[in-house]
């Protein structure tokens, strides 16, 4: 209801965010120590950042989400909150005995400058780490970048696990960034197809889609084992899948263990899974087998088919820049017209890269990093849309503005099936294609007159 006194008038804030479209980091660094094989995610702040943190993945993904805490109190607020965390280790590994602790910050630890790696020194000094087990962390301040920070810094962080040999391991690492578990599915049974041999971290595939089996583990069996994370040193290469969530990662692997880094788009879309294709092809020096050339041409067909539908639409997409960038290029590859996007975000290639995308569009594409909801809203009713692409809150703005909208993204807390079913690679394409379609051809139905009314397309 109060969405409907959005006013049209834009006026510029630098202060004030409205509606963010992104959350803190440590939901994103969360979610990446999620796809790390019997690891525990541990937040160094206090028990209600925590407790919002799982809430936030556990809405999402509909699967029970651990993590410990620090549990800060006022004495650690004031002096610090290294006894807590030594403390925590040490219960961690004595009740849970995980493999990994991945630890990350939160605005109260950060604010009060707790050193981690100097925490984490301590800690094995004092022998509170058994043998074979290990801890990781990643500086994750709330107050600063989003979830996408959050994840890519985590996964840095795992980077420096690579302990390389001096034997190559003839495989190639893969970042999927943050993507769906089943995403993370599909990327493994393309590379198998292909036959690349690969490492893909994180991977959390089989932990946040694992099936009800009636037996609980505390920790599931999917996830990238500490032995592969290790062995990352030892590929041949690397493809990070996003510019924000996986290149400061495999731009460690390549500084540190000088193993060779590409950066590819997000494999949404036509497009993008064709370079993604291609470059699995040239590192590994395989030729494409006819089932992934079918796949292709099955999601090419299905965009010819059904061209009359989209040409000319208008979109408005809200989510994380990689993720974005990917879809904008899908869409004008299929004569779409993203025209309002944002992303919470910020960094000012985005908007660079976003104009780059749209430029054969012919008209000025609205672009924000940094933005936030309000300011969608605001686009949409200046210049209205077809569509909307976006994360649960953009139902509110659907509604209002009886908009047809297509859940994607993070977070979709009132529907399911995002963990289970990819939208990645050319099998997703067809997937996002039957989405975007479905909502467009079911208005086309609600208002269409009785002699348009079609049985048939």
């Amino acid at each position: 209801m109060l969405l409907r006194h959005t006013p049209t008038e834009i006026t510029e804030r630098t202060a004030l965010t409205i509606n963010p479209a992104k959350t803190c980091q440590p939901i994103g660094a969360m979610y990446a120590a999620l796809g790390i094989h019997g690891c525990l995610p541990h937040s160094h702040g206090s028990q209600g950042c925590c407790a919002y943190h799982r809430s936030a993945l556990t809405r999402h993904y509909k699967e029970p989400v651990s993590a410990s805490t620090s549990s800060f109190t006022e004495g650690a607020s004031v002096f610090g909150g290294q006894a807590n965390m030594l403390q925590a280790i040490n219960n961690i590994f004595t009740v849970y005995n995980p493999e990994v602790i991945a630890i990350h910050t939160t605005c109260l630890s950060e604010t009060i400058g707790d050193d981690l790696p100097q925490i984490k020194k301590k800690a094995v000094a004092e022998g509170k780490v058994p043998e074979g087990r290990y801890l990781i962390s990643a500086s994750t301040p709330s107050y600063a970048g989003s979830h996408v920070t959050g994840f890519s810094n985590m996964v840095k962080a795992m980077a420096g696990m690579a302990e390389p040999t001096g034997k190559k391991n003839g495989k190639v690492n893969i970042i999927p960034g943050w993507v769906e578990p089943a995403d993370m599915e599909e990327i493994k049974r393309i590379t198998g197809m292909i036959g690349v041999k690969t490492i893909l971290f994180p991977d959390t595939s089989g932990v946040l889609n694992g099936p009800l089996s009636g037996e609980y583990k505390m920790f599931p069996d999917g996830g990238t084992t500490v032995a592969e994370l290790k062995s990352t040193g030892d590929s041949k290469g690397t493809l990070a899948l996003g510019e924000w969530c996986s290149a400061d990662a495999a731009r460690e692997l390549d500084k540190q263990h000088k193993v060779p880094c590409s950066v590819l788009d997000m494999p949404f879309g036509l497009m993008a899974t064709d370079r993604f294709i291609d470059a699995l092809r040239t590192i590994a020096g395989v030729s494409i087998p006819d089932v992934i050339v079918n796949e292709r041409g099955q999601l090419v067909d299905m965009i010819s088919d059904m061209h009359q539908y989209l040409y000319g639409k208008k979109v408005a997409l809200v989510g994380d820049p990689d993720q974005l960038i990917a879809m904008t290029e899908f869409l004008v590859s299929m004569d779409m017209k993203p025209i309002h996007i944002v992303t919470g975000t910020p960094g000012k290639k985005f908007e660079k890269r976003i104009k780059e995308l749209t430029k054969e569009m012919g008209r000025e594409v609205n672009v924000k990093a940094k933005g936030d909801m309000f300011l969608l809203h605001q686009w949409i009713k200046n210049e209205p849309v077809d569509l909307i692409i976006g994360n649960t809150y953009c139902k509110y703005i659907a509604r209002d503005e009886d908009i047809p909208y297509v859940r994607w993204g993070f977070p979709i807390l009132d529907r399911q099936g995002h963990q289970y079913f990819p939208t990645v690679g050319y099998k997703g394409g067809l997937r996002l294609l039957e989405k975007i379609l479905g909502v467009l051809l079911d208005r086309k139905d609600r208002d269409d007159s009785e002699s348009k009314f079609e049985l048939v397309l």
